[in-house]
C-alpha cells in the first residue's frame, strides 16, 4: 500500500489557484481605468487585504450587475475610503 502523491495534489491545488488569480485579473481590467488600477496595485502593496477586500466587492458588483462600466480613478478612492471607514457601534446605557 503506497501513500497518496501530495506533490500532484499540491501542484493542481497551485494552478487552479493561478487560474482562478489570472481571472480575477482579467475581470479588473474590464472594470477599471488604467489609473483606477494603478490605484489598487498600489494600495496592494501597502494593505493586501484592503485591495484583496475592494476586488471582492468590485467583482461581486459586477456579478450582480450593479456595475457595468469602468471605474475612475475618483470612483475607485470613494470606494477605498467607504470599505476603508470603521463602522461606529452605538451602545446605549441606561443608568
Amino acid at each position: 500500500m503506497s501513500l497518496p502523491n501530495h506533490s500532484s495534489n499540491d501542484e493542481e491545488t497551485r494552478k487552479r489557484e493561478a487560474e482562478a488569480e489570472a481571472m480575477r485579473q482579467r475581470v479588473l481590467l474590464v472594470l477599471l481605468e488604467p489609473s483606477a488600477r494603478q490605484r489598487l496595485a498600489n494600495v496592494r502593496i501597502v494593505k493586501p487585504e484592503l485591495a484583496g477586500a475592494v476586488e471582492n466587492y468590485l467583482i461581486n458588483a459586477a456579478q450582480t450587475g450593479r456595475l457595468n462600466r469602468a471605474l475612475t480613478d475618483d470612483e475607485l478612492k470613494q470606494i477605498l475610503i467607504n470599505i476603508q471607514a470603521p463602522k461606529k457601534d452605538f451602545k446605549i446605557s441606561r443608568i
